[in-house]
């Protein structure tokens, strides 16, 4: 399974569409989690040359690798999942939710004269839960709004103790606000009434509050009185936020799985959302390769079972667009057809069209998806093409001593072994790194044709090396068909031809750290090659010493035992199997003589 991924150069292929975005660096870790009411026009935000951002989104912007996206029914719902998914993946940029502080609900308790108090925290024994609300100031609102039409009690009297007449009324009688059950000005099944109509407003009832409020604020307008005319418009703007809400923020709902799935003769899309509490609290996009030309339906247990580990999901149901004649385990599968649960799945649904237009355009338009490292060395270094292919150069020798070099081969970014390359160093005497960078360099790339050259050559070392492997090249004919630079160990100077300052990368930068890897792993390559051939120069001297162990005799050990280390190591009956028990004998006690 893979989620498609949008590159910053893409931004006008998102949806504008409300949603959460998430940023990815060059890891594939999570550095931000945005909400939006169009996700095309935040995001490009960032990427806009015409804003002034400050020194945090910009160093944010410089870590941004790649680009992902759900889209939801409202911003409602963005704000709600942003809050889940900072919580949850704790991204390095978000700062205003990681305090762990959850959005209010509005609660109606379970007391003989209900009341209704703002919390953060739901204990479904203690009452009913409404909400969450986007804000403070919303649901302070919404229960203004409720103040204004219905009446309710505030106070924290011990209701059971009405009958002992212990209790006089507050101010909130004397305001209208409550009808005094404490003092049994209003009795039980009154109150109710009025609790039950707040209920109804709280699950979207609004039809009803809001003629009244259309009623009296005319009414209010016709007596000219435009002060109260406009509150009852900010009432009614008030029940138009709270209206926006999602329908599927409901306590009732519960904990669900939601998986929708589509998919055309290669390949399967999945939207897949994840409710908590009546909240969504995660969402995927995935992609599957069909194998056997499966259908949907054989696809989809798979999917559930996947998408439930992955998210750590005890759900008791899943919601599905397809029907499935199928028992799995603890939970139960359904395919509902209207309600709240019904547009759950509309809403998978639109994420499974949505990545399976991403997933169609991303493959249409990028047939291999560039190594985003490679796109910042190309621009790092000014070359005309990406370089997909580079070769490094490194020399190794001691005191001139047994002199060699290697050359590694790094293709989209990462070792190519097949490639490498060792070199006996044959016209060089003596101890000259820039002499022995020439030969190698022109033997390399004597028989090569341009059209099979690499796009870049690195070669370990300074400007002297450098200018070496330049006057190979030029004498070759190829200089300046392809690009080469070379890198100084000791600050890391980048030098390019023609230019006699180095260049210099930021030490955090992949394209650096690119640089690094490939001048580590040829001087790693040129070390042990190195290392063997003084080995083997050592063994084939110490061979000399031995009577009646000839050229012949030395072969046939390798060929069998492949190295001077396990010859060295090997039982007197191994040997005596290889060479007959005369010359092991021989081998044998000479080995036994160097060691002791």
């Amino acid at each position: 399974m893979e989620t498609p991924r949008y590159t910053p150069n893409d931004i006008q292929h998102l949806p504008s569409l409300p949603g959460i975005y998430l940023f990815y660096n060059q890891k594939e870790e999570v550095i931000y989690v945005g909400k939006a009411k169009n996700i095309k026009k935040r995001v490009g935000d960032y990427f806009a040359a015409s804003k002034v951002h400050n020194l945090k989104t910009k160093r944010m912007v410089g870590h941004i690798a790649s680009i992902a996206y759900t889209a939801l029914n409202s911003e409602y719902e963005a704000l709600l999942l942003e809050n889940n998914l900072i919580k949850a993946l704790q991204p390095r940029y978000n700062v205003l939710l990681k305090d762990g502080k959850t959005y209010p609900y509005l609660c109606i308790t379970n007391d003989r004269f209900p009341k209704l108090m703002i919390t953060r925290k739901t204990v479904p024994p203690l009452g009913k839960y409404y909400g969450p609300f986007t804000s403070s100031y919303t649901i302070k609102q919404t229960l203004e709004v409720i103040k204004k039409l219905f009446t309710f009690r505030t106070c924290n009297y011990n209701l059971a103790n009405i009958t002992k007449n212990k209790f006089k009324v507050c101010l909130d009688y004397h305001l209208g606000h409550c009808k005094g059950p404490c003092q049994n000005f209003q009795d039980e099944a009154d109150y109710q009434k009025g609790i039950e109509q707040i209920e109804a407003l709280l699950k979207n009832n609004f039809a009803s509050v809001k003629k009244a409020f259309k009623e009296q604020m005319r009414a209010a307008a016709d007596l000219l009185d435009y002060k109260q005319a406009q509150r009852f418009k900010e009432k009614l703007m008030v029940l138009d936020q709270y209206q926006a809400k999602s329908l599927v923020i409901n306590p009732l709902v519960g904990d669900l799985d939601v998986v929708a799935i589509l998919s055309d003769d290669t390949y399967a899309f999945v939207g897949y959302l994840h409710i908590k509490q009546g909240a969504i609290s995660f969402t995927q996009h995935r992609v599957l390769t069909k194998k056997l030309e499966e259908e949907m339906e054989d696809l989809l247990p798979l999917v559930i079972c996947t998408l439930r580990s992955c998210s750590h999901s005890n759900a008791p149901e899943v919601l599905v667009n397809l029907p499935l004649n199928l028992t799995m385990g603890p939970f139960a599968i359904s395919m509902p057809k209207m309600g709240d649960k019904r547009k759950l799945v509309d809403l998978a649904l639109q994420n499974a069209l949505l990545c399976k237009k991403d997933f169609l355009y991303q493959k249409s338009n990028f047939k291999e998806k560039p190594n985003l490292t490679l796109v910042k060395l190309q621009d790092d270094l000014k070359l005309k093409e990406l370089p997909y292919w580079i070769e490094c150069f490194d020399n190794s020798n001691i005191q001139g001593a047994h002199p060699v070099a290697a050359m590694v081969c790094f293709k989209d970014g990462k070792p190519s072994k097949k490639d490498y390359r060792h070199y006996h160093i044959k016209t060089v005497v003596g101890p000259n790194d820039f002499a022995s960078m020439y030969e190698i360099v022109k033997r390399r790339y004597q028989p090569k044709e341009p059209s099979v050259l690499p796009n870049l050559i690195v070669i370990d070392g300074g400007k002297g090396q450098l200018n070496a492997a330049i006057l190979a090249l030029q004498e070759l004919g190829i200089y300046g068909k392809v690009a080469i630079i070379s890198i100084a160990k000791r600050l890391e100077e980048l030098y390019l031809p023609n230019d006699p300052f180095p260049l210099y990368l930021n030490k955090q930068s992949p394209a650096l750290k690119l640089l690094q890897q490939l001048r580590n792993e040829a001087h790693r390559f040129a070390i042990t090659f190195h290392r063997k051939q003084r080995s083997k120069s050592t063994f084939q001297s110490t061979w000399k010493a031995i009577p009646g162990i000839g050229p012949k005799t030395l072969a046939a050990l390798l060929e069998k035992l492949g190295s001077p280390k396990t010859i060295q190591s090997s039982s007197l009956s191994t040997l005596a199997g290889i060479i007959g028990p005369s010359k092991a004998k021989r081998l044998h006690d000479y080995f036994l003589d160097q060691s002791s």
